[in-house]
């Protein structure tokens, strides 16, 4: 297998502070990357993974920006690159999401171009910005969903611009191979949602083949096996214990 090493490279992750996103700048962190952990109204959490993460030797930087403005990605790009060791980021996460609650038929303009513009926009604008800025070869992974290719009655906008990721990333490995590699990785049961109950966690979790949760240490993996395996690009890579196999069977 071909290698692409992390160690002594710069990965920026978005939306880093928290669940997610935080376990994979851990894992990168631990195979010797430097990360840049992106925030946007969580920096306290931001703070304390930062601290965490130089305690383990290597260099962690704060960027704040709300994704949800395009404007303002560019000057985010360059404020990130401006804190990078060497003025170099090689290694690009798109983690951060919003997931409001709407159905098809109820939400409004503003709750659909939110969700597109946070979910689908920012990972395709920042990913131009990437590879524009690279001086060599990169890896760039998005997070879809497992679930977004069933009807998802209550998240109506999060599931289509989780669709809309999905189309950008084999586009994007297309036009951007072969010096940028782009993958995708779809989380399902992982991590419940804050605040659901106990008894519906375990309804949840009959529907997979495996009858449970996964962790987020098993999305981080996945990240890190699509960022060093230099063989893979324009892949979705699903982490769902089988749910999307059991849709099919059950279908």
């Amino acid at each position: 297998m071909a290698m692409f090493n992390p160690r002594g490279r710069t990965a920026l992750v978005t939306g880093a502070a928290r669940r997610l996103g935080r376990a994979i700048a851990e894992a990168l962190a631990r195979e010797g990357a430097h990360i840049l952990l992106h925030y946007r109204e969580s920096r306290v959490e931001a703070e304390e993974a930062a601290e965490a993460l130089r305690a383990s030797g290597v260099r962690a930087g704060l960027v704040q920006a709300d994704l949800a403005d395009p404007a303002g990605l560019e000057a985010f790009w360059g404020r990130a690159l401006a804190a990078a060791p060497r003025g170099r980021i090689e290694i690009l996460v798109n983690s951060a999401s919003v997931f409001p609650e709407d159905t098809l038929s109820g939400f409004g303009v503003q709750e659909l171009e939110r969700s597109l513009r946070v979910n689908a926009l920012a990972p395709l604008l920042l990913s131009r910005l990437f590879a524009a800025s690279l001086e060599s070869s990169g890896a760039i992974v998005n997070l879809v969903d497992a679930r977004m290719s069933a009807p998802m009655r209550r998240h109506s906008s999060y599931q289509a611009s989780k669709l809309l990721l999905a189309d950008f990333t084999r586009l994007l490995a297309r036009e951007l191979a072969p010096r940028v590699r782009v993958n995708a990785v779809a989380p399902g049961l992982v991590l419940p949602p804050e605040g659901l109950g106990e008894e519906a966690r375990r309804r949840l979790q009959e529907l997979n083949l495996l009858g449970r949760w996964g962790e987020p240490q098993d999305v981080a993996r996945a990240v890190l096996f699509l960022v060093e395996n230099d063989f893979v690009t324009g892949q979705l890579l699903y982490i769902d214990g089988g749910g999307t196999v059991m849709e099919c069977l059950n279908g």
